[in-house]
């Protein structure tokens, strides 16, 4: 695997570092400083011409900076003869803004797409999108990884003994239940009315609970409301126990402090996002690395991505 580099940006270089490690491929080497107003100045530091090139760098907090810092980096390599410049990112920020909702708002994350795409990425391959039809925004391939398969081995590993499946809002459905098939557990639905962005109230729960350890499955959690809210509605239906899988793990405002005094037994992330905010004795962090390193190395070689996550 000679024809291709490995480059990161600085917003998860501790996942990168663990990806390389995986494909025995040393990252390769860009400095990248800032001049005294913050601006971002990258300049490669090895040969990339005729080279199959691939970055990683999540757009998580600071999401500005950071996407910036994969634009210029992109730029940087198209402008020094890469053949072709695959985005590993882990975290593709604004996807929530996928739609519009209501008059005059943006749809940032096909901006985001635009923007990408015109820097000189050729593929994108990323993890959980909060919304699928997000890869129509482009025009080139994107990879969306399930990040619920990495929580497979770690539910087993717990020995439930009375396990279901949750999807902690209607939109989440169709993620809860590949993670229910793969599993083969039953799914139930938390019915919530969100009020006003990043805060929701749950109203229902569909199926039964009862004596049950729920398993809560989301692609993301950000302040944490909408899962402690479940938690406690959960378990006021007669949940014994009530664990939530998030892959990404943005926790921001009072995530930390809701998790550590709500009623959510404990809290299952993955690396995509480094968490930098703080800690919790209820949050336990799966790595991504060797699930992006081989989607890195099937991508190189021209193999199916698809094959390994495929279920029966």
């Amino acid at each position: 695997m000679t024809g291709y580099m490995l480059f990161s940006g600085t917003a998860n270089e501790e996942l990168a570092l663990k990806v390389s490690e995986y494909l025995e491929q040393p990252l390769s080497k860009a400095k990248i400083t800032r001049f005294s107003d913050n601006e971002i100045n990258i300049k490669i530091k090895e040969s990339v011409r005729g080279k199959d090139v691939f970055i990683l760098q999540p757009t998580s907090a600071p999401v500005n900076f950071n996407l910036m810092e994969l634009l210029i980096m992109v730029d940087a390599l198209k402008r020094s003869s890469a053949r072709s410049i695959t985005a590993v990112v882990p975290y593709y920020g604004y996807a929530r803004q996928d739609r519009k909702a209501e008059p005059r708002v943006p749809i940032s994350a096909k901006l985001v797409a635009n923007l990408m795409e015109t820097a000189g990425i050729t593929r994108v391959v990323t993890v959980d999108l909060h919304a699928s039809q997000i890869q129509g925004f482009f025009d080139i391939p994107v990879d969306n990884l399930y990040g619920a398969v990495l929580f497979n081995d770690y539910v087993k590993s717990k020995n439930l003994p009375n396990p279901v499946v949750a999807s902690p809002d209607i939109g989440g459905v169709a993620r809860a239940r590949y993670f229910a098939k793969t599993m083969g557990l039953e799914m139930v639905i938390v019915d919530k009315r969100r009020e006003k962005a990043n805060e929701s109230e749950v109203m229902n729960i569909i199926g039964n609970v009862e004596g049950k350890d729920v398993i809560m499955i989301d692609d993301m959690v950000d302040t944490a409301g909408t899962m402690v809210k479940a938690a406690s509605a959960l378990k006021a239906k007669g949940a014994t126990s009530v664990m939530a899988c998030c892959t990404h793990p943005v926790l921001s405002g009072p995530a930390f402090e809701r998790i550590e005094n709500g009623e959510l037994d404990e809290l299952v992330v993955t690396d995509t996002i480094p968490l930098k905010n703080g800690t919790c004795d209820k949050i336990k962090v799966l790595s991504t690395a060797k699930m992006l390193g081989e989607v890195i190395r099937r991508v190189y070689n021209n193999e199916s991505v698809n094959s390994l996550f495929e279920t029966n």
